[in-house]
This record gives structure tokens, sequence and C-alpha cells, in this order.
């Protein structure tokens, strides 16, 4: 039971860090692929990164099997 505990810690920490490169590189483009879709309206904007969300996901599988391959 320990070992499930200290692992959803370590994906925490690794999703606030996802979170704060999110926010501070917010103006730079680097995260804005183009299968991700923005809508501007006004003063509304709603981002929905699918193709970054699917890259991430992607490399993190791979991060996190060559970790934890027994």
């Amino acid at each position: 039971m320990l070992k499930i505990g200290k692992l959803l810690i370590e994906i925490g920490i690794i999703f606030v860090v996802i979170g704060f490169i999110f926010v501070i590189f917010n103006k730079v483009p680097v995260f804005r692929l183009p299968g991700d879709i923005v809508v501007k309206k006004g003063n509304f904007t709603l981002y929905i990164p699918i193709a970054t969300s699917i890259i991430l996901s992607i490399a993190l599988t791979i991060i996190l099997n060559l970790i934890f391959r027994k």
C-alpha cells in the first residue's frame, strides 16, 4: 500500500511541474500544436490542447514504463 501512495505523490508532483510549465510558457507557442483547439471570442479564450495532451501522454507513458519496469 505504501508504494501506491508514493506513486500517487510522484505523479501529483509531475502534474504540478507540468502545470507550472504551462503557466510560465503561456505566451510562448511551444505547446500550441496544429491539433489543439483555440476559440477566442471577445475577452474569452478557450484552449483545448488535444494534440499536446496526446504527445504528453505518450511521452509520460514511455518514461514511466522505463522507470517502473521490473
